[in-house]
């Protein structure tokens, strides 16, 4: 059998490759500007961005990225203490992009793309149960743990895993809920800046994040109706 080796970032359009390079643009200089170039916060923040930019055209290749970016991401978490932020991308995004992989491998559209579905009113429903059993489960853990701005950090749960929920099903929606998860994540990382500057860069990140999510709801919006042309 043959097996045919492809290069997903030739497949970039030019307005991905200016919404990808210009991300990481803004990510650099802000690392620069604040003063302290950390180099795993920076790291995992343009990794991040490679991954969404993937995210945004249904490429499989970003659920390959995500998984690193979960190691990255929980590493920089650990270094502040965000314990839930740890737990949650090491302990639940992690496992479910696992199976987000499989279901994306498992529905092609095409080459690289991944077939966009609808989701129920009754899956809906079945994730917000979910959301809401896990978000009390960790809510005490992060107590346990004494972890800063908990009452953030118990938010970023319920959005991190309803958003990942919505990507494994393929749904455009789960850009959106993304976009709520990175609201949410800015502004723990900027109460973590305000103790030191260097997280100004996760800052950027996750304000970039949102950018590229909003992005990437109406791209799979748009590919929804090619595909079911």
């Amino acid at each position: 059998m043959k097996i045919e080796i492809r290069n997903p970032f030739a497949e970039l359009s030019r307005q991905q490759y200016c919404i990808w390079i210009g991300s990481m643009l803004i990510i650099v200089m802000s690392a620069m500007i604040c003063g302290r170039f950390d180099w795993l916060s920076v790291g995992t923040s343009l990794l991040g961005v490679t991954m969404l930019i993937f995210m945004a055209k249904g490429d499989v290749f970003a659920q390959i990225l995500t998984i690193f970016f979960c190691l990255l991401y929980g590493a920089v978490s650990y270094t502040f203490s965000y314990y839930g932020e740890m737990i949650t991308y090491l302990g639940m995004t992690l496992p479910v992009c696992l199976f987000t992989l499989g279901s994306w491998l498992r529905h092609p559209y095409k080459k690289g793309e991944v077939k966009v579905a609808d989701v129920t009113k009754r899956s809906v429903a079945a994730i917000s149960v979910l959301s809401v059993i896990v978000t009390i489960i960790f809510y005490f853990i992060l107590e346990y743990f004494n972890t800063p701005n908990l009452f953030f950090s118990t938010i970023s749960i319920t959005t991190s895993f309803f958003s990942a929920c919505l990507s494994f099903l393929r749904s455009p929606y789960y850009a959106l809920a993304y976009g709520a998860n990175d609201i949410v994540l800015v502004i723990l990382w900027v109460l973590a800046s305000f103790e030191d500057i260097s997280y100004i860069a996760m800052v950027a990140c996750f304000g970039v994040f949102l950018f590229n999510d909003i992005y990437a709801f109406f791209n799979w919006k748009r590919m929804k109706k090619r595909q079911n042309i």
